[in-house]
């Protein structure tokens, strides 16, 4: 008999390309100082960080460059990389900024769309499932988006950029509240529901009152001044 015609080779997928090195040193070394597994005063040194990513020196070096000009580390010669902790100063500027920028936003708000309401009680929704699991990490990037959700709503991308700035010093904090006080993550997520049940319902006074109220309480936890 003759031989059945063979099937027509499949194409092959193309390869997935990986990050280049620098990137995957720098990503790594990011998220983990975010999320405080490098917590400040950590001493990290170019052959551990080679090792842990499985990379060279040199992109070693290139990645720590750029961490040290986002504020997040400083570089010592022939020592390494001292991660910064977060300072008194720091924490001030940043809740201050916070409170122009989401307070202003808050009122523009109101009138909410159909469109932001509905997004708002997604991430509300996304924050109950990840605190129950547990990822403190996941809850701090939620709790921002929340936030960041309604800034983007008031239609200024110049404050919308600056918001955007503070992304990383505002999960940092976050994941540091969330670590000494565990039932403030309750406590997050019963004010966010406060302000979107204020923007719901049309009381952009009230919602700027709850954002005063909840963002400055950043400030007094990540000090540890709380009684």
């Amino acid at each position: 008999m003759p031989a059945a015609p063979s099937a027509p080779a499949r194409p092959s997928s193309p390869p997935v390309k990986r990050p280049p090195a620098a990137e995957r040193v720098y990503t790594h070394i990011k998220e983990a100082v975010l999320d405080r597994r490098y917590e400040g005063g950590t001493l990290l040194t170019e052959g551990d960080l080679a090792e842990a990513v499985g990379v060279s020196r040199t992109p070693v070096r290139e990645a720590l460059l750029r961490l040290e000009v986002e504020g997040l580390i400083k570089l010592y010669p022939k020592k390494g990389a001292l991660v910064l902790a977060v300072s008194a100063q720091e924490i001030s500027d940043v809740v201050e900024t916070r409170l122009l920028v989401e307070e202003f936003a808050a009122r523009k708000a109101v009138p909410a769309s159909p469109k932001l309401v509905a997004r708002l009680e997604e991430l509300l929704e996304e924050q109950r499932q990840l605190a129950h699991a547990g990822d403190l990490a996941a809850v701090s990037v939620k709790d921002r988006c929340f936030h960041a959700e309604i800034v983007r709503n008031a239609g200024n991308e110049i404050l919308s950029r600056l918001y955007d700035q503070l992304r990383d010093r505002q999960l940092r904090m976050g994941v540091a509240v969330m670590e000494a006080h565990p039932d403030r993550i309750a406590a997050n997520i019963t004010e966010h529901g406060e302000l979107l049940d204020a923007i719901r319902s049309g009381d952009a006074e009230g919602a700027a009152l709850v954002v005063r109220r909840h963002v400055s309480r950043v400030k007094v936890l990540v000090r540890g001044d709380d009684r």
